[in-house]
């Protein structure tokens, strides 16, 4: 736990504050830092020490990061910056992480900068507990010390549509607080626009690809250009994508996994772009499972490359999670004359999971009672290597009765 003296942390720990008591006592704390910052500089003062026994840094933490605040010589300001972080809910293990990652937040203004930051930040709609998250999200950045992450907040508050989806893009490596809004960020959101996308694909897209958002928009029109060459066009509904599925890679290297695609499958020319047109996010899955899906369609299922590459949709679920139960369940009823109808396995593949139960499951409750527990089981991938051989004996079972 990090450590502050009585007489800073006494009230604050007694109880949970709300976030007006909380800005009170930032005042407060603000007029003993004015007061502080008359006293002279403590001879006996270290930092590196103090980020040791108060701040509860390892001595390697500590050595790294006293280099970038050697030029602290009293600990006011930082006692005033934990009773700040203590406040707000912090726990010691909280604030060393950030102290950490950012030194220099102990020489922030509690009074000037961080307590109006949390005030404004809170008067945009953030609860107390999401102010918290973002200061530890930005704490590699720096950016919650500085005066502009309020305006930036607001911003992306509007174009991801919500505070939720905003910390779960700052949750990347990327942090896109401090990119240019007016020369990287507006361009290429009106790029996007441009190209079809609606205010809620462009939240989804920049949510799983923040790193678009500090990018130059040269290189985003890139992947646009990159997105229509695969065969998927401006304004499809798929282009978001698309441009998910090309982001970052260049050229060649997209066109070396259609042509792995392709052989792997042993589509033409035409099938692997008819695919990839599709499913572009076929070209997302590794090496390993478009070998493993090969080997599963073809191999096991029997289907044709042709209607796979017709179906490519497939090729996105999960071989075992979701494909190879569902396939040995239907494979079971239709050899126990338990289907009326065959289906077709993509219409197996594609339903959602409470309709493949209600249609293939649940039906056969008398026929096959083992079935509601062992598919499950499969699905959570504790029997699915196991489960063509269960299914498998239960049939010689039946056929030994009807003997």
């Amino acid at each position: 736990m990090f450590r502050l003296p009585r007489s800073t942390l006494s009230g604050i720990l007694l109880s949970s504050y709300t976030a007006s008591s909380i800005y009170s006592l930032h005042r407060c704390l603000l007029s003993a830092t004015v007061a502080g910052s008359r006293i002279s500089p403590s001879p006996s003062f270290a930092v590196d020490e103090y980020l040791v026994d108060t701040c509860s840094l390892t001595r390697p933490q500590a050595l790294k990061a006293s280099a970038k605040i050697s030029h602290i010589k009293s600990p006011t300001n930082p006692d005033a910056v934990l009773a700040f972080l203590a406040g707000l809910g912090f726990s010691g293990a909280d604030v060393s992480a950030l102290i950490a990652k950012d030194p220099k937040f102990l020489c922030a203004s509690v009074g000037r900068t961080l307590s109006p930051i949390f005030k404004e930040l809170t008067g945009l709609g953030l609860s107390h507990s999401e102010v918290v998250r973002l200061v530890s999200l930005t704490a590699r950045s720096g950016h919650f010390r500085h005066r502009f992450v309020v305006s930036r907040v607001h911003y992306y508050l509007s174009l991801f549509g919500s505070s939720e989806n905003l910390l779960h893009a700052l949750k990347g490596r990327f942090c896109f607080l401090g990119s240019d809004l007016e020369r990287r960020v507006k361009p290429t959101v009106m790029l996007l626009q441009e190209c079809g996308l609606g205010a809620c694909d462009i939240a989804k897209l920049l949510t799983v690809v923040p790193s678009m958002l500090t990018a130059n928009p040269e290189r985003i029109r890139v992947m646009v250009a990159c997105a229509e060459g695969i065969g998927v066009p401006r304004g499809s509904r798929i282009f978001r994508a698309a441009l998910h599925a090309v982001a970052f890679q260049s050229e060649e290297k997209v066109a070396a996994k259609v042509e792995y695609s392709r052989n792997t499958f042993g589509w033409s020319h035409a099938e692997v772009g008819i695919a990839v047109s599709k499913f572009p996010n076929l070209l997302r899955n590794s090496k390993d499972k478009l070998q493993r899906m090969s080997e599963f369609f073809i191999s096991e299922v029997g289907l044709e490359p042709a209607y796979i590459a017709h179906q490519p949709v497939m090729l996105g679920y999960s071989l075992e999670g979701r494909l190879r139960p569902r396939y040995y369940v239907v494979k079971f009823l239709k050899k126990n004359g338990l289907l009326k109808r065959v289906p077709k396995c993509s219409t197996i593949f594609h339903y959602v999971e409470k309709s493949f139960v209600d249609r293939y499951i649940r039906p056969h409750k008398e026929d096959a009672p083992h079935l509601a527990e062992d598919y499950p089981a499969a699905c959570r991938g504790e029997i699915y290597v196991q489960i063509a051989a269960l299914l498998e004996t239960f049939i010689e079972e039946n056929n030994k009765k009807i003997v």
